[in-house]
């Protein structure tokens, strides 16, 4: 996926260089002078010899058994969207050819009354490559991005406010990324084009991508800074939509009864 035909080798070698040696019982007394842990010390953990993973990290086998990759997992201490990442490189489903990608632009108009309805509250909905589709009115008042004709991702990485709007950018764009990658992990070959084309546009987007990061947050916080309101902290939830479409509804609000909840309701 975009400019990497190692993939499962990137992805070994960045969880090997975030483990703590010695929180994993590694005892050096010699200066290190790597990032966590060495591909030996790694092989060591998950029963392998260090010239089997060699080979691995290096792409001379990309076919390991499942197994071996169980043995990985448990010595990269991978949580379970990264083991399905781990998987879904080594052992990758049938190219995209082979199943129908269906056009994620149409918005159900069942879904789109229900929005309707929910005027109080900041919800729209995304498709895989997180082009807003459609959102409520009180979205679009919040952020300047949750509303049709924006993407998510492009906001981000290449709209001067996101540095604004996202006091914490940082964290945002990484879980932004994460979040990406783990949608095309279920969407194989899908995004790829989308992801090509930001690794160009943005030195930033391509550095997280780079960094094999896969997770996904369904839920959480937020803090947005709103135009003439000041910060803004909203939860958030996410649902997924059953369809082939791959569309995901976003829901935010306050906590009841806070200051949130108050300027939340004066820009309603």
């Amino acid at each position: 996926m975009a400019r990497d035909d190692n993939q499962l080798g990137s992805f070994l070698r960045s969880r090997r260089e975030r483990i703590d040696a010695a929180s994993v019982g590694v005892v050096d007394t010699k200066r290190r002078r790597v990032k966590g842990l060495r591909r030996e010390e790694l092989a060591l953990l998950a029963g392998l010899s260090p010239s089997y993973y060699t080979r691995i990290e290096q792409g001379r086998d990309r076919r390991p058994s499942a197994e071996i990759l169980q043995a990985l997992a448990r010595a990269l201490r991978l949580d379970d969207t990264e083991r399905s990442y781990l998987w879904s490189l080594a052992m990758p489903s049938p190219e995209p050819a082979e199943r129908e990608i269906v056009p994620a632009r149409a918005v159900r108009p069942g879904v789109l009354q229900l929005l309707e309805r929910w005027a109080d509250l900041p919800a729209f909905i995304v498709g895989p490559s997180r082009d807003v589709l459609a959102g409520t009115a009180l979205a679009a008042r919040v952020h300047p991005a949750w509303s049709p004709g924006h993407n998510l991702i492009e906001f981000t990485f290449l709209d001067p406010r996101a540095h604004t709007v996202y006091p914490d950018w940082d964290e945002i764009a990484l879980q932004a990324v994460a979040g990406l990658r783990a949608t095309a992990v279920e969407r194989r070959g899908e995004l790829d084009g989308f992801v090509a084309d930001m690794r160009e546009r943005s030195d930033r987007f391509r550095t997280l991508w780079d960094s094999h990061d896969v997770y996904e947050r369904t839920m959480g916080e937020k803090q947005l800074r709103v135009s003439g309101i000041g910060v803004l902290r909203l939860k958030f939830e996410t649902f997924a939509l059953t369809g082939p479409e791959g569309h995901v509804l976003y829901v935010y609000f306050p906590e009841p009864g806070s200051t949130d909840d108050e300027a939340l309701r004066r820009l309603a």
